[in-house]
């Protein structure tokens, strides 16, 4: 069971990888005025959110693994993992909002500023926190 947490660990570390870095490169598309810059933000985009959905996948699937196996009977009575699994939908919700994002850049439908660009990026970092306390500390 411990491989199986420690995937669950790794492929959470390359999602949130991702979905640190994925809202940056909106902010600098946002910015940029010139071709040559909006086709290279287009592709770094692309690429990085194909890269950062199977590591979703993978962190979800194994977190299934371990909640299946032993964590549910243990813990399933406990309030820090039903806020954890709500974290962590939020955090799906966010991640398919900034595929929605990619595409929209994609066909040059953006319409933000990069101000809003930097709040997006934000945004996972306090659910990060949040979690890692819940997990570590299971305050409730």
């Amino acid at each position: 069971m411990l491989w199986v947490k420690a995937f669950h660990v790794i492929f959470m570390v390359t999602w949130f990888a991702g979905l640190f870095y994925l809202p940056r490169l909106f902010v600098y598309h946002a910015m940029s005025d010139d071709e040559i810059s909006n086709e290279r933000f287009k592709t770094m985009e692309r690429k990085l959110y194909r890269f950062t959905t199977p590591s979703m996948l993978l962190t979800v699937a194994f977190g299934i693994w371990l909640l299946i196996d032993y964590a549910w009977a243990a813990y399933s009575h406990m309030g820090w993992l039903h806020a954890k699994l709500v974290l962590v939908a939020l955090l799906i919700v966010f991640h398919f909002y900034c595929g929605k994002l990619v595409k929209d850049f994609q066909q040059d439908r953006n319409r933000r500023s990069h101000v809003f660009y930097r709040w997006v990026n934000e945004a996972p970092v306090p659910v990060l926190l949040i979690v890692v306390i819940l997990v570590i500390v299971k305050p409730f």
